[in-house]
């Protein structure tokens, strides 16, 4: 027997439990849920707020206004030029909400008066010398309606702007601010004037127009 010591090299190896191969599935279990469960509410969230914008324009759209026919302007006088412009709208989806046009006026005896309704629709008149916000209109339709203050279906409603006061037999310019243009503007031929119809939810209808050379007591400006 040699003399010499042998010597042995012993290499330690350390595997992989049974324990840490199930905690370390549990992590990614944990992991993996939660950013699938962060990703699941962050689409619904997208979703939903692009389901609300849809809807919300889906609302204005089946409610839009369409012009129907042309737009009529009255002469009062010479003097005073224009009195009152007219115009016809329908619902431009006949199937769409229906459009509220409670007036803020009624005719009685030929003239307009507050008629002390709530209304949304509003009607404003602008040209280069002056803007009125909320002008005096009153309604009537075209056909057959419901009775009630709503466009909606096939209706016709017919809008009639009034620019000067009208008592019933004479137009009158003494009105000095609005809802009526004051004593020196008046609309005369060659005039250019812009009128907008607002309503809620949200439809709008936008007419400009510009007068003939000459004014007759009823005009087309189609």
């Amino acid at each position: 027997m040699s003399g010499k010591l042998s010597t042995r090299t012993v290499r330690r190896e350390n595997g992989v439990t049974a324990l840490d191969t199930v905690i370390l599935l549990i992590a990614f279990t944990v992991v993996a849920t939660v950013f699938a469960f962060t990703a699941t509410t962050a689409g619904m969230f997208s979703s939903n707020k692009s389901q609300r914008t849809v809807d919300r324009g889906l609302a204005e759209i089946g409610s839009t206004l369409e012009l129907r026919g042309g737009v009529l302007a009255y002469t009062a006088n010479q003097t005073i030029g224009v009195g009152k412009v007219e115009f016809t709208v329908i619902n431009a989806l006949q199937t769409g909400s229906p459009v509220d046009l409670t007036p803020p006026y009624f005719l009685s005896g030929g003239a307009p008066v507050e008629s002390g309704l709530p209304y949304t629709a509003i009607v404003s008149f602008s040209d280069n010398n002056t803007a009125i916000d909320d002008c005096v209109w009153t309604l009537d339709w075209a056909g057959s309606h419901s009775d009630d203050y709503s466009l909606e279906g096939k209706e016709k409603a017919i809008i009639t702007v009034w620019l000067h006061r009208y008592d019933g037999a004479a137009w009158t310019d003494d009105a000095t601010s609005p809802p009526y243009l004051g004593s020196g503007n008046y609309v005369a031929a060659g005039h250019s004037i812009t009128l907008e119809l607002k309503t809620s939810p949200g439809a709008t209808l936008i007419m400009e127009r510009t007068m003939p050379s000459y004014l007759r007591n009823v005009m087309d400006l189609h």
